[in-house]
């Protein structure tokens, strides 16, 4: 049996070799080979947009995915701080506290009617998999029961086993049978070509053919990302939204929008659908909630969708919820980033800082191992020739101080939302001096 002293939490200065040694032995890493070692790199504190490991070794932050206020934002610190020691969860199934409906209302004063009910989860995976039971219910209480779901075949929704099946990717597959018919879409251009004004008819023709794929089998959702980020930062035509709004509501089909990366203004917006006008019937976003802070998410739907719960033959209501859904301190941390977005005026900064970053990159497309070079607010992708150079790519920007993500062949510089102009340049310097031709 082992000693107390030998389990004992590791000391904020411990040996280096002593946290990572422990690391190798006993964690088990979310998507990572077995065998891998995730413990060469092993961060202890950051400030901002800068990032610190067990080495004392410095790195531009540019590969966190939920990131708005960065790390240790005074503000954000405080309204945790001050939550947990005042009401840190109750169940809201049972009862409320004081911040959810504040937090509620918030997220509904961004957002156009008819969306203005919002149901709170701890992920965007628990978020796909509450939006698709809405869907599949609302067509039951019109008594018109639809279960099948379009969806891209290169989108992700998540890790859990409903949203696995609506995703062809490789690392989605799973050996269980899928709980929903599927009909996925693949890209019917290439990704530096579907951004492109002149693609929008063929992608809306692709999804209206899976739409009326089954005449007798129509669809009770339409599941789209506005950008597709795991599937390989792909920027899709504008006016796409646009178009599948009229086709779902030619088809009595749900739009259903997936927020969880784009929303709170990683897209240059608060919400990307608000770029094509657009208001779904339901919308799920995450990851900028809360700014990575505290697990949260939220399903935002329609009051036409809320309002046929009523007719849920069990409860009345929707089946589905945590013991940890609408988490107190999620809220205050939720409440607190959208208070600094709004105040350091966040949103429009990612749509300058983006454009900036963008084109000083731009003369890169086409040159070497660049395929293309584009953006969406302040998500930046180097579309590369191959995985292996991409991975090459984010071995070299690491040893230069630089933390990037990868996307198949796709790299993306996915900075927070307060970095400065001279962090943005200094992370185009680091990027530029990793691609190969900089070998």
């Amino acid at each position: 049996m082992a000693s107390i002293d030998a389990v004992r939490p590791t000391p904020r200065h411990a040996d280096p070799d002593l946290v990572r040694e422990r690391d190798r032995r006993h964690v088990w890493h979310t998507w990572t080979p077995v065998g891998a070692d995730r413990s060469g790199t092993t961060f202890t504190h950051a400030d901002g947009y800068r990032i610190f490991d067990l080495d004392g070794r410095e790195y531009i932050e540019g590969s966190a995915l939920n990131s708005t206020c960065g790390y240790a934002h005074p503000e954000v610190v405080r309204a945790v701080a001050e939550q947990a020691g005042r009401l840190h969860q109750v169940d809201v199934s049972m009862t409320s506290h004081d911040l959810l409906g504040a937090l509620a209302e918030r997220i509904a004063s961004y957002l156009p009617a008819p969306l203005g009910r919002t149901l709170f989860v701890n992920s965007g995976s628990e978020g796909f998999d509450a939006a698709l039971m809405m869907a599949v219910g609302h067509a039951a209480h019109r008594g018109r029961p639809r279960s099948r779901v379009v969806a891209f075949a290169r989108g992700y929704q998540g890790a859990t086993i409903l949203g696995r099946s609506l995703s062809a990717l490789p690392r989605c597959r799973h050996p269980m049978t899928a709980p929903l018919p599927v009909t996925l879409v693949d890209l019917p251009l290439p990704p530096r070509e579907l951004r492109r004004p002149e693609a929008l008819p063929v992608l809306l023709d692709a999804f209206e053919r899976a739409v009326l794929a089954d005449p007798d089998d129509p669809p009770a959702a339409v599941v789209v990302e506005p950008f597709l980020n795991v599937g390989g930062g792909v920027v899709l035509p504008p006016g796409f939204l646009a178009g599948l709004r009229a086709l779902c509501d030619a088809t009595g089909a749900l739009l259903v929008v997936d927020e969880v990366f784009t929303a709170y203004g990683r897209a240059g917006a608060m919400f990307c659908c608000a770029r094509d006008g657009v208001a779904p019937d339901v919308l799920v976003s995450s990851k900028g909630l809360a700014g990575g802070y505290v697990p949260i998410a939220a399903v935002t739907a329609g009051e036409h969708v809320f309002e046929g719960f009523a007719a849920d033959p069990v409860i009345g209501g929707l089946r589905y919820g945590h013991t940890t859904s609408g988490h107190a301190v999620a809220c205050a941390a939720a409440l607190a980033t959208l208070d600094v977005l709004e105040k350091e005026n966040l949103v429009e900064r990612a749509e300058t800082l983006g454009a900036r970053m963008s084109a000083r990159l731009a003369h890169l497309a086409g040159v070497g191992e660049v395929v293309d070079v584009r953006r969406l607010g302040l998500v930046v992708v180097l579309e590369m020739a191959t995985e292996e150079a991409a991975l090459g790519v984010l071995d070299r920007a690491r040893a230069g101080g630089l933390l990037l993500r990868r996307q198949g062949a796709a790299v993306m510089a996915v900075p927070p939302l307060v970095i400065d102009d001279a962090g943005a340049d200094l992370l185009v310097e680091r990027l530029t001096a990793a691609l190969p031709s900089a070998d």
